[in-house]
């Protein structure tokens, strides 16, 4: 059991490292509009359902879009550390 839990929370890792670099690459091509292209639009499907809720409670200030600096800092700070925690749990029985 530990062995499947260890294996997941590694995956899960390395999935949130990739989606915190799709998120950057997002951010990016916000910032230089000569980037943009038909790819754009499938980092905003991946992006887009975890930014507008965030807009929601926190708009844009001063031509300012927070949501992206809350969702890294809440997945560098909260959920990377907590899902580091779970895996030393778990794998170190293993």
């Amino acid at each position: 059991m530990n062995a499947g839990l260890c294996s997941f929370l590694s995956g899960l890792s390395t999935v949130i490292w990739i989606y915190t670099l799709i998120l950057l690459a997002y951010a990016v091509v916000s910032w230089l509009p000569d980037l943009r292209g038909r790819w754009t639009a499938y980092l905003g499907m991946l992006v887009e359902p975890v930014l507008n809720p965030i807009r929601r409670v926190v708009p844009p200030a001063g031509g300012i879009d927070w949501s992206f600096l809350i969702v890294i800092l809440a997945i560098n700070f909260i959920i990377r550390p907590l899902i580091a925690h779970f895996a030393a749990n778990a794998c170190s029985l293993y």
